[in-house]
């Protein structure tokens, strides 16, 4: 039986609807946003192969996303999972898992959770939903091998995040970069290396 692999994408959220209508007015497109370009996640089933089975859910509204709305999308794929699954969560979807799994109790055993660029708070303001208590026992203790990639290049989500979930899950491991950004590239062979 394959390996399950569900991926959660990342996202943008903003503490008000006119905070989300500015960034819609002011938002400057380039030319990645016109060209549909493919990226690691996209490719990750054909990378890794028949040994894996991957799951990526859309989740709601990415443009101005909410928890709650996230949560409840989440949960129906719940049911099809099974034990030692992979979850991976890429920027807001890293925070989102971080969020999720330190406040419910998984289903389904977990092997190993994966965080790649995720901020560990995704702003100061009380109304950005994905915040969570910095306690991440729950987590911890259900989420499997906890590995974050980071790189120290990251100009969305700065490297000093990864060093905030290090001090409270220990038992995590970091793979550092220096030159990758926010992950945003056509491949990953790192990440497809550790999976397999």
């Amino acid at each position: 039986m394959p390996h399950q692999l569900l991926i959660i994408h990342g996202g943008e959220t903003f503490p008000t609807t006119a905070d989300y209508l500015n960034f819609l007015k002011t938002y400057q497109l380039d030319p990645d946003d016109v060209v549909f370009s493919t990226g690691w996640k996209d490719v990750l089933p054909t990378t890794l192969g028949p040994d894996f089975e991957v799951i990526k859910p859309r989740m709601p509204n990415a443009l101005n996303a909410r928890y709650d709305e996230w949560k409840i999308w989440f949960e129906k794929y719940l049911p099809f999972l099974r034990d030692e699954v992979i979850l991976l969560g890429h920027s807001l979807g890293g925070i989102f898992l971080a969020k999720y799994l330190s406040e419910n109790d998984f289903p389904v055993k977990i092997k190993s959770t994966i965080l790649v660029a995720a901020p560990f708070e995704d702003c100061p303001e009380s109304l950005c939903e994905f915040n969570f208590s910095t306690n991440l026992e729950k987590l911890a203790k259900q989420g499997g091998e906890i590995i974050i990639f980071h790189s120290r290049d990251d100009k969305v989500v700065p490297f000093s995040h990864a060093e905030k979930f290090l001090a409270v899950l220990p038992k995590a491991r970091l793979v550092e970069f220096v030159d990758r950004g926010h992950f945003n590239q056509e491949s990953f062979p790192e990440l497809v290396k550790r999976l397999k």
